[in-house]
């Protein structure tokens, strides 16, 4: 899983909150494919949900929401944002919140941290748990074997009225399934001028791996491709007959951030 310091943390929504990442675009797709599939959907769960952007926008369309996050940075930073919100510290492979969501979520890729097919199979598990008989699983998957582009280079600069900060970041193939970015920051503000360096490595699941993750957790499964989200979503339905409900499991490795 990464490591997000309070260092990234403290610039991710700078960095992020800019054109090429929509998050009510995003946010309002995620709505639409609930809607569509549990038009009385009133509850969401949003797992990795990071600084809690994208839970700001759920906010306005369901009547509950909560987060799973694992980074405490990120958790803090959330909560400074939406301090009526619960925001459960948890690794999304072994969360057990004890209850059920009308829909759950997992959004702009932070499922290309499990290491291989059974954490991605044993964390899209967790999140069937926790949906409630018809309720909706919404995934963003990461990218694919087969759109990844090796060597991919990005750099972009951006401020705001207290800081400025550029991010040059590369992308490399390490392996038939496997991919690391490494991203260096440069962060300038009244204190001076500081850098430093992050790397991610993340898996490249195929397409017939994630819908197999779904189908395996007992979801009616279905690809959604863009716009909306550059890598399409994945959509799954718990069916109303059996699947373990939240609320039937131990609580175990969760605390919960109010």
């Amino acid at each position: 899983m990464p490591t997000y310091g309070d260092e990234l943390a403290e610039v991710y929504d700078l960095i992020f909150n800019c054109e090429r990442k929509n998050y009510d675009g995003e946010a309002a797709e995620v709505v639409r494919q609930v809607r569509a599939r549990f038009p009385g959907a009133k509850s969401l769960l949003d797992v990795g949900c990071g600084t809690g952007t994208h839970l700001e926008r759920f906010r306005a369309a369901f009547d509950r929401v909560e987060g799973v996050e694992p980074a405490p940075p990120m958790r803090r930073v959330a909560q400074r944002k939406l301090p009526s919100v619960p925001i459960h510290a948890a690794d999304m492979r072994r969360f057990r919140l004890g209850r059920s969501f009308d829909a759950v979520c997992c959004m702009h890729g932070p499922i290309g941290y499990m290491a291989d097919e059974a954490q991605l199979r044993g964390a899209v598990r967790r999140m069937a748990e926790h949906l409630v008989p018809g309720g909706v699983l919404v995934l963003d998957p990461w990218w694919f074997p087969e759109t990844f582009i090796d060597g991919y280079l990005m750099a972009e600069a951006v401020r705001d009225d207290r800081r400025s900060v550029a991010r040059v970041s590369h992308s490399v193939r390490t392996g038939e399934s496997s991919m690391c970015i490494t991203a260096k920051y440069l962060v300038g503000d009244a204190a001076g001028i500081r850098e430093f360096t992050a790397t991610d490595v993340l898996s490249l699941f195929r397409k017939d791996q994630y819908a197999g993750a779904l189908a395996a957790a007992g979801l009616r499964t279905e690809y959604v491709p863009g716009p909306a989200t550059p890598r399409g979503l994945f959509v799954g339905v718990r069916p109303e007959a059996r699947c373990p409900a939240a609320n039937e499991l131990d609580l175990v490795g969760v605390d919960t951030i109010y």
